[in-house]
C-alpha cells in the first residue's frame, strides 16, 4: 500500500456537498475555452470567479479582452460573477486570486485552469527571458493555484474538498516552451490527486488538441482538420462538454488522468 493511501480519505466523498463555485482563470475572451467552460459551469448553476490579463489577448492574439460582456451574459442567468484581472508570471497573484474569489463566493469547490502562455519559438531560437515566463506562467501559477485551492481544506475532516481541471497541449515542436511547460503542468496537476487526497481534492488534465479560438487561418484550419479522422475540429464545447462531466457526481470517479479529449487528432490508423 502507498503510504498515502493509508491517510486518504475513503472512495466515498464527503459528507458536505462541494460547493458550487467555480474560479476559471485564462478567461479574457467569449470565444474563448475559458468562456465556454464559464458558460456551461453556469448552466450547472456554478457561480464563477473569472480571472483575465487583457494585455497577453492584446501581445499573442491582437485582440482586447471582452470578458466583461462574458460576465453580464452569465449574470443574466442568475450566477454571481466575480471578475478578478490578474498576471499570473507574479508569483503573489495565484494565491490572491484564490483568496479573492473566496471572499467574493465563498470556498470555492472548483478550479479549473484555462490560462497559457503561448509564444512559438523553437531549440535554436528561444530565449531565456521567454523560457523563463513561459514556465512562470504555465507551470508556477498553476502549483500555486492548486495548493492555494487545497490550502481551503483541513486534513481529516468533513470539509468539502474540491476539484481541478487543467487544459494542456501536446504541440511542442516550433512551439517549444510553450509544449515543454505544459508537459511539467500534466505531471503536477496529477501528483495532485494522490498528495491532496487527504483533502478530498481531484484533479485530471484534459489535451483537447487544436480548437480554433480565433488564432487558426484557413491554412491551418485544413491541414489540422486533415489529421483528425472525419474531417472535423473540436470547439471550445467540445471541452467545456467533458469539464462538465468531470465536475459532475457521474464524472467524479474519473481521478489523476490525462485524457484525450481531440477526436483522434494525429492518432495513426490501426
Amino acid at each position: 500500500m502507498h503510504p498515502s493511501a493509508a491517510t486518504s480519505r475513503s472512495a466515498s466523498f464527503p459528507a458536505a456537498a462541494q460547493p458550487r463555485t467555480a474560479l476559471l482563470t485564462g478567461v479574457g475572451r467569449r470565444r474563448g475555452i475559458g468562456a465556454a467552460i464559464a458558460r456551461g459551469l453556469a448552466a450547472d448553476g456554478y457561480d464563477l470567479a473569472l480571472n483575465f490579463h487583457a494585455p497577453y489577448d492584446r501581445r499573442v492574439l491582437g485582440e482586447d479582452a471582452d470578458v466583461e460582456l462574458l460576465a453580464e451574459e452569465l449574470r443574466a442567468l442568475g450566477r454571481r460573477v466575480e471578475l478578478l484581472p490578474g498576471y499570473l508570471e507574479d508569483p503573489a497573484v495565484p494565491p490572491a486570486l484564490v483568496g479573492a474569489a473566496r471572499d467574493a463566493l465563498g470556498p470555492l469547490g472548483v478550479l479549473v485552469t484555462c490560462h497559457c502562455e503561448s509564444v512559438d519559438s523553437s531549440i535554436l531560437d528561444t530565449t531565456v527571458q521567454s523560457f523563463d515566463r513561459h514556465y512562470a506562467v504555465n507551470v508556477r501559477a498553476t502549483w500555486l493555484l492548486l495548493q492555494a485551492l487545497a490550502q481551503q481544506v483541513e486534513p481529516g475532516t468533513d470539509t468539502p474538498g474540491g476539484a481541478m481541471i487543467a487544459l494542456t497541449s501536446d504541440h511542442t515542436a516550433h512551439n517549444l516552451p510553450y509544449g515543454a511547460t505544459k508537459g511539467a503542468l500534466d505531471r503536477l496537476v496529477l501528483a495532485g490527486t494522490h498528495e491532496l487526497a487527504d483533502r478530498g481534492i481531484r484533479t485530471n488534465v484534459i489535451n483537447p488538441g487544436p480548437i480554433d479560438t480565433g488564432w487558426m487561418d484557413d491554412e491551418v484550419r485544413r491541414a489540422c482538420a486533415a489529421q483528425t479522422p472525419g474531417g472535423q475540429l473540436g470547439g471550445p464545447d467540445t471541452v467545456a462538454g467533458l469539464t462538465r462531466f468531470l465536475l459532475s457526481a457521474q464524472g467524479a470517479w474519473i481521478r489523476g488522468q490525462l485524457l484525450l479529449s481531440n477526436g483522434g487528432f494525429a492518432t495513426p490508423a490501426g
